[in-house]
């Protein structure tokens, strides 16, 4: 039976993941639907309809083990572990990855730069974004495949920091293995941690410089503008602040699994993991206009089909837009 507290924060998670599901099938669809309309794409749509996806994928995973957690036995699911911590792994590589080109690209088109090489890259950022998104799914690959190596005593203590007492694994190879899961999980993270923040900072310091400038103009277009850069750097540190403590407390999930038995630094670690996939769509879909406008016209198509309205004819025209 597990403890009162993570039965709380994994409810919490469960809730974190419906959330999720909503907000990346949404990104995913509109997005898609879009494409299929126009029949072209622009570079953002493609790293979103790539982060949304495996969010989603990454959301199933988080759901299957909160039932394995709830409904299985971990000693029978521990050789299948070893596929699905994989899996989880991989998704969660790409996810961070695709996150990381989309500020990049926010930050070519935003930052003014002089050197010829970023001048260069700023002209073919374009075709650059799907050998990028290509290129993350393949180093996912080699930050993940080598999970399904590790001994499967590795996956015979849960999430929850509580191991079986008659497990057969052998504790002697906990260590080595959790070692080699941290570094794996590091090695996925940190570079595509380390690209976000930088570009997330050029783009603050961007965005603030501008916001500077716009006291010149009048009242009017300046308060608009304004507005608007600082929701853009709002949103931003919002992703970073989700990014870096979701990085935290995955960390300290795999550490607690293996050394802690700290139930309640398990728990908050587990409801801040699984806060970063799903808030920051939300923040995608707030801050983009293109989803916000499409996600008002779903809401009033929902609110009408509700009342038994039609709906009315500027709605159409703008939901078929």
């Amino acid at each position: 039976m597990l403890p009162p507290v993570l039965i709380t924060s994994i409810s919490i998670v469960a809730i974190e993941v419906v959330v999720g599901f909503i907000g990346n099938g949404f990104i995913t669809t509109v997005n898609i639907i879009n494409w299929i309309k126009s029949k072209k794409i622009s570079s953002a749509d493609m790293i979103l309809i790539f982060l949304s996806t495996s969010r989603f994928i990454l959301q199933v995973t988080i759901l299957m083990h909160i039932h394995s957690l709830y409904f299985a036995d971990v000693l029978k699911l521990a050789s299948v572990y070893k596929d699905f911590g994989a899996v989880w792994m991989f998704v969660n590589h790409a996810s961070l990855w695709f996150s990381t080109w989309l500020y990049v690209l926010y930050c070519v088109k935003i930052v003014k730069v002089t050197h010829w090489l970023l001048l260069k890259i700023k002209r073919r950022i374009a075709g650059m974004i799907p050998w990028l998104l290509l290129g993350s799914l393949v180093i996912s690959s080699m930050t993940s495949l080598p999970l399904l190596w590790i001994t499967p005593s590795t996956y015979l203590c849960s999430s929850t920091g509580n191991c079986r007492e008659n497990s057969t694994a052998h504790i002697t190879n906990w260590d080595s293995s959790y070692l080699y899961l941290l570094v794996l999980y590091f090695v996925g993270c940190f570079f595509p941690l380390v690209f976000s923040v930088v570009t997330s900072a050029l783009i603050i310091t961007s965005l603030w410089k501008h916001r500077k400038t716009m006291q010149c103009y009048t009242d009017t277009f300046r308060d608009a503008m304004i507005d608007v850069h600082l929701t853009a750097i709002k949103s931003i540190i919002s992703f970073l602040i989700l990014y870096i403590s979701s990085f935290v407390a995955q960390i300290l999930l795999i550490l607690s699994t293996s050394e802690s038995k700290d139930v309640v630094k398990v728990a908050i670690s587990l409801v801040v993991a699984g806060a970063y996939p799903s808030m920051h769509s939300i923040i995608l879909i707030i801050v983009n206009s293109k989803l916000k406008l499409a996600f008002r016209n779903f809401c009033l198509h929902f609110k009408c089909h509700f009342e038994d309205k039609p709906p009315s004819p500027r709605l159409e025209r703008n939901t078929l837009q």
